[in-house]
């Protein structure tokens, strides 16, 4: 897949709030990482199958019915769409959505940041609470072709266990109808219950062929921290997959 680019950002000028020191660092990732990554599509889980270019076109008219007058899209991202956008964009802002809270509740993933052995958990937006995150603006002329490599990443397979759909998220320049990705509490892959540190001993484990848990996590606390984006429920996670790393292989 096209490895896409941020073009021209928002308040590019603007000093970077000061990051703070995370407990994870890569050094705890290195040891659960992967030594080969492939970026590569893996085959379907059992009960799903690949999803073609075809069901993504179908996908975005319908939610192009239910929105036909928005004249710039929007996406919301959460988790690693923040750090490694699946699209082409050319305007970044941070947004505020309510109602929604960021949570690892989309498993059990045996492919990409998993195995049988140790399946991976990922994010995904459930109802309740409000969750900070960046806004990502599309380019005009190519709504279509991004929305197509957007989906292509974050709905491979079908039936989706977190389908796209239209959100308002608040921003410093205004209110933003937005898609992003709402996990289907009715889907098997929805996993809740679990406490912070089940979930912690989850992602201290897990990797698959696109990376480890714990680099996806670190990831996305290391560039939400850097935006001056705290979420409490991350850093907890961060410091607690840590130690679960720590008494695998040793402090240092």
């Amino acid at each position: 897949m096209l490895e896409c680019r941020l073009g021209s950002v928002a308040r590019q000028s603007e000093p970077m709030p000061k990051r703070r020191p995370l407990r994870l660092t890569q050094k705890h990732v290195a040891f659960v990482q992967p030594a080969v990554v492939d970026e590569a599509m893996p085959e379907p889980q059992p009960g799903y199958e690949r999803a073609t270019i075809e069901d993504h076109l179908g996908t975005w008219a319908r939610l192009k019915a239910e929105e036909p007058d928005l004249c710039e899209i929007w996406v919301f991202a959460y988790g690693s769409l923040i750090w490694k956008p699946a699209c082409e964009v050319v305007e970044m802002r941070e947004g505020l959505l309510r109602g929604w809270h960021r949570a690892f509740c989309l498993g059990w993933n045996t492919r990409w940041r998993g195995s049988e052995e140790n399946p991976g958990l990922m994010l995904a937006l459930d109802r309740g609470g409000a969750c900070k995150g960046v806004l990502y603006r599309l380019p005009a002329g190519a709504i279509e072709d991004n929305i197509v490599k957007l989906f292509e990443r974050e709905m491979a397979w079908k039936p989706s266990a977190f389908p796209p759909r239209w959100v308002n998220v608040a921003s410093r320049d205004g209110n933003v109808r937005a898609l992003t990705f709402c996990i289907d509490r009715n889907s098997g892959r929805y996993v809740t219950g679990l406490s912070p540190h089940e979930v912690a001993a989850v992602l201290a484990r897990a990797a698959g062929s696109r990376g480890s848990m714990a680099e996806y996590l670190y990831e996305t606390v290391t560039r939400l921290e850097a935006m001056g984006l705290h979420d409490t429920h991350l850093w907890e996670l961060q410091e607690l997959v840590a130690e679960h790393i720590e008494a695998v292989y040793g402090s240092h």
